[in-house]
């Protein structure tokens, strides 16, 4: 890691130190019936002494002014650079009386003899502002319809908001057609509105959900800014499969009739070159755009490791794929996923720590910042909601290793559907009582059989071998919450060269294709661990919902994929 180096001082900081150190030591100097030769070792002595202070105060200044950061900077306000305002800035910035323009779209109308009520909403925040507009100006005005409205914004003298817009003046952007447009003022089943899903973002569940999925990516972010992470755009495009499941997608051109022709035509004449010696080659097939096989990632682990050896820690946050058939409704084709590594990481402790940190300090954030929309979830989703997510941000996780998790699950008298065996993974319905019914709570299970996890993990020094009884464990990690199961999942890393190697061999992986992966062993091998949150599932225990379909914009599963 990195040590603090001496400071060097300029001859006038020597000036200035000497001087302090002469101050210091005529100031602890006492009489003394010693001979001189005795008081100039102790006034030399008592010189040094004061000389290291004074070093050692400057060194600390100079260290404090270096890292001190520039307040200037991260206190400025950036000035808008759009014309116009959301509504929820004016709602929460301009003082009543103000003349005020809004556009945005109409949610719902509420027309009475001589005065209709607009609620107009621009996706900004939850409820939008309610507009009052008298005569006919209201009239024709149908749900869907986007509008610009300009007027007085003044008190309201109803109960449901502060500020109201008095409208002056309007314009309609675009009309709606009312007999067809499927979002009226009422409640939809959320399977309606994934067969809409190009509208489903007006309604006021996904839009609150979509304001949520924002701020949880901020509110990470954030966090990893505050605790000195690199972000790295990881590639979506490998030549591996990360988990070793096989479960990915194969990137293949789309040829056309002319490209397979030409190819063909290529092949035929460096047929023809190479019975004459020649050596040229026809090159790789247009299947084979690469050159070889290659898949759409899975996760950016072992990329952010390459990072990791040189920036120490880095965090990414991207999309990743898996070919999984699963219909359930916690997985996805395509999902996003947020990933750390980090480098001089010896102790799988200090890995829970961070990873309680994240979480603990982002749901914190947003129950700071998006109370609206977690009220709004709170009352129609889930009741529990904010109960949970204050017990996150206020009470530690729980720990236990997997070998305790199977005792417990098999002393539980529950009669699950999978019997719980130790070397055998845990299910789904393991995992919710885990974290549900027993727990209570989130809770991290630590230390599974090695037999069940990747390759890249490390093994366990206090792992046991007796005859055919292999109890070998990797120092990895599972976070389990309730209502979800597994959250996260993350683990030390193999930094041992002939351990690893042994591992690929047990793997059936080749050395040659992961010797760029021992390289980074070889060349300055330091211990190092890191860990992958499921955006969406954890989107899923901070909105309370239950489907992973319906807190992602565009949701890609089995047989399913539109626009």
């Amino acid at each position: 890691m990195l040590t603090a180096a001496r400071p060097f001082f300029s001859s006038r900081t020597n000036i200035t130190l000497l001087g302090q150190a002469r101050r210091q030591t005529a100031n602890g100097l006492k009489p003394t019936s010693s001979s001189s030769t005795a008081l100039a070792q102790h006034q030399h002595r008592l010189f040094a002494t004061s000389l290291n202070r004074a070093q050692a105060t400057a060194t600390s200044q100079a260290q404090a002014s270096i890292l001190k950061p520039n307040t200037t900077a991260a206190t400025r306000s950036i000035p808008p650079a759009l014309p116009n305002k959301t509504i929820k800035s004016i709602l929460t910035t301009t003082e009543p009386d103000t003349v005020v323009k809004v556009q945005g779209w109409i949610r719902s109308t509420r027309q009475q003899k001589h005065v209709t009520f607009v609620e107009v909403n621009d996706g900004s925040s939850l409820k939008g502002v309610q507009a009052i507009l008298n005569g006919g100006q209201g009239k024709g005005l149908v749900a869907g319809t986007s509008v610009e409205l300009e007027g007085t914004l003044v008190k309201s003298l109803g109960k449901e908001q502060a500020l109201e817009l008095q409208v002056s003046n309007m314009k309609v952007i675009g009309h709606c057609d009312a007999e067809t447009y499927p979002l009226q003022k009422k409640r939809h089943s959320f399977e309606f509105l994934r067969e809409i899903s190009h509208l489903r973002s007006r309604a006021k569940t996904a839009s609150a959900i979509l304001r949520l999925r924002s701020a949880s990516a901020w509110g990470f972010q954030k966090f990893f800014e505050s605790q000195e992470f690199v972000q790295v755009h990881t590639p979506l495009l490998t030549s591996h499969d990360c988990e070793g499941g096989g479960e990915v997608f194969k990137i293949a051109p789309r040829i056309s009739a002319r490209a397979q022709q030409l190819h063909e035509e290529r092949k035929g004449a460096n047929q023809q070159s190479l019975s004459e010696s020649s050596p040229s080659s026809p090159g790789p097939a247009p299947s084979e755009f690469f050159g070889s096989p290659v898949y759409l990632t899975v996760s950016g682990q072992l990329h952010l490791e390459i990072i990791a050896s040189a920036l120490s820690r880095v965090y990414t946050m991207g999309p990743v794929f898996r070919a999984e058939p699963s219909m359930t409704p916690r997985h996805l084709s395509e999902f996003w996923m947020l990933e750390a590594e980090i480098a001089f990481l010896d102790k799988l402790d200090h890995l829970l720590d961070f990873s309680e940190a994240c979480l603990r300090e982002t749901t914190r954030y947003l129950l700071e910042t998006c109370s609206e929309d977690i009220e709004f979830l709170n009352t129609w989703i889930d009741k529990s909601l904010k109960q949970r997510l204050t017990q996150l941000v206020e009470e530690p996780f729980k720990r236990m290793t997997y070998t305790k998790a199977v005792e417990i699950l098999q002393k539980s008298g529950e009669k699950f559907e999978f019997e719980p065996k130790w070397g055998q993974g845990l299910q789904s319905e393991h995992e919710k009582w885990l974290a549900g019914s027993y727990c209570k709570g989130p809770v991290f299970v630590t230390d599974y059989p090695a037999g069940l996890k990747p390759f890249y993990m490390r093994k366990n020094d206090s792992s046991v071998v007796s005859g055919s009884d292999d109890r070998t464990t990797v120092g990895c990690v599972d976070l389990l919450v309730p209502g979800i199961g597994e959250l996260m999942g993350g683990s030390l890393r193999e930094e041992r060269p002939e351990v690893l190697k042994q591992q690929l061999k047990d793997f059936g992986l080749g050395e040659e294709e992961y010797q760029w992966y021992m390289d980074l062993r070889k060349y300055g091998t330091v211990p190092h661990g890191g860990w992958g949150i499921g955006f969406e599932r954890y989107l899923l225990m901070v909105t309370g919902m239950d489907n992973v379909r319906d807190i992602i914009p565009f949701p890609r599963y089995n047989n399913h994929c539109k626009f």
